[in-house]
């Protein structure tokens, strides 16, 4: 790749007026620092660690929310699929198709996801090796879509622990597709919180820092205005106020390495 590629947005959509406040601050800071950007929102959360925590507003709301951002600022915009049936109608507004980490293996949802011609970014599995990779990445070629990313977000390492290993970064690079680092979810403590999820946010940069330092073609991060008060992953997001400031000491590792 040319440039750093950036994947960054809420969680998930919280309410029109915050998903499109994020996007239009986003696309200020991303022309200011000339990357490529991605748009990222979740319509529905459906791995949640309560079945009390919010999901968001659902697949019809949500992609109409999506597509109004993609035409009012002329973003690229990823999300993420949980059921086969959503592949095609994700694909009518959005650049990636996002697969979650724990369903990585599910050969229906690749096969969909890859049959929309979308760019399907896949999130290797907390369980996984990262050269199991090769078989997810097959299922996908084999059903006709060679635009594919595959996504480092941790692996799992004791309870409510993951740990980032920079190594599998460039296990994943041989697999032949750009690598994205999840610099957000990484520093998750899953279940952590007792009814959600705990994280620690301090280490977002430094793995993002490492990630690009060893070769990763592109960066996930999930940004709010106020992360504390965030529906979902509020522990491990960045404030969105301090995101530039942050990429702009990212960026200056990713350019010392290309």
């Amino acid at each position: 790749m040319d440039k750093l590629l950036i994947i960054a947005g809420p969680c998930v959509i919280e309410s029109e007026e915050n998903a499109m406040l994020i996007a239009e601050k986003m696309k200020q800071i991303v022309a200011r620092l000339g990357v490529d950007y991605y748009y990222k929102a979740s319509f529905d959360k459906a791995n949640r660690t309560s079945l009390d925590s919010y999901r968001g507003p659902g697949i019809e709301a949500g992609l109409r929310i999506l597509k109004k951002i993609r035409d009012t600022y002329n973003l690229k915009i990823c999300t993420d699929i949980h059921e086969p049936w959503q592949a095609e109608l994700a694909a009518e507004v959005c650049d990636i198709i996002q697969i979650p980490a724990f369903l990585c293996r599910q050969t229906d949802l690749l096969v969909a996801a890859a049959k929309t011609g979308k760019i399907v970014n896949v999130k290797k599995a907390q369980f996984l090796a990262p050269w199991d990779m090769k078989n997810v990445v097959e299922k996908i070629e084999k059903s006709g879509n060679k635009n594919i990313m595959l996504c480092e977000r941790g692996t799992s390492f004791g309870y409510n622990t993951l740990i980032v290993d920079m190594t599998g970064i460039i296990e994943l690079k041989k697999l032949g597709y750009p690598v994205v680092m999840d610099a957000t979810h990484s520093v998750q403590k899953p279940g952590g919180l007792g009814t959600k999820t705990g994280g620690n946010r301090e280490y977002v940069e430094p793995l993002a820092k490492a990630a690009v330092a060893v070769g990763a073609d592109a960066l996930f991060f999930e940004v709010h205005p106020d992360p504390d008060y965030a529906l979902s992953d509020g522990p491990n997001m960045v404030e969105l106020n301090q995101f530039e400031s942050l990429l702009k000491r990212v960026i200056r590792v990713y350019n010392a390495v290309h």
